[in-house]
């Protein structure tokens, strides 16, 4: 089950220079209570043991844990989750593995991937990019509030996390328009000195 939340950081570690257990005991002090690790860079062994020291660090604070695209990972380090791409396995075969308690969430980028998604084994949808980001190299095309709304009509109550160049400016409006909550890197991460004020400010901005 998808747990009660607004702000869902994701982080980077060649975004910040900080480790991932580093970020999450930032995050965490900003008030975050869910968090995904992401690490597109890292080999395996290196990620597994960052990703290792980042649950510990979670789970004093009873923060839960999902991991982006790394079920073999999620499986070995009991995480809370794990996050699912397009290229990933199927949401399916992650559930057979991690368990009908495990977090599944899983990316789509268009209105037609929303739709043959809803039906997945799936905690939440995210959706995504909404507005511009920096944080992909070679991002999808935006689908802007207009098409979060859309996004929402289409998949009913499932919940529904909205990604992509959200900030505390817009965090409402994103809200409003249909999202259960926003997943964030650079609004929180951009300055590794003010993770845990950033991620403060847009949680008192999602309110």
């Amino acid at each position: 089950m998808f747990p009660a939340t607004r702000v869902y950081p994701i982080t980077d570690v060649r975004l910040t220079g900080l480790t991932h257990a580093e970020q999450v005991a930032r995050l965490i002090r900003g008030g975050a209570t869910l968090i995904q690790l992401r690490e597109k860079h890292l080999p395996p062994h290196d990620f597994f043991e960052q990703a290792e020291q980042a649950i510990a660090v979670a789970r004093a604070q009873g923060v839960r844990i999902v991991i982006n695209d790394r079920v073999d990972i999620a499986l070995a380090l009991s995480a809370d989750g794990v996050h699912l791409g397009q290229d990933d396995i199927p949401p399916a075969a992650a559930r057979a593995m991690l368990g009908d308690r495990a977090i599944i969430g899983f990316s789509t980028h268009t209105l037609p991937q929303a739709r043959s998604a809803r039906d997945l084994p799936i905690d939440y949808l995210a959706i995504g990019p909404v507005f511009r980001t920096s944080s992909k190299s070679n991002p999808h095309p935006t689908i802007g509030l207009a098409g979060l709304k859309e996004v929402r009509d289409a998949i009913g109550e499932l919940p529904l996390v909205a990604i992509g160049g959200i900030t505390a400016t817009d965090v409402r409006n994103v809200l409003e328009s249909g999202a259960s909550c926003v997943a964030v890197i650079s609004a929180v991460l951009a300055s590794p000195e003010g993770i845990t004020a950033a991620t403060e400010q847009l949680i008192a901005a999602s309110r």
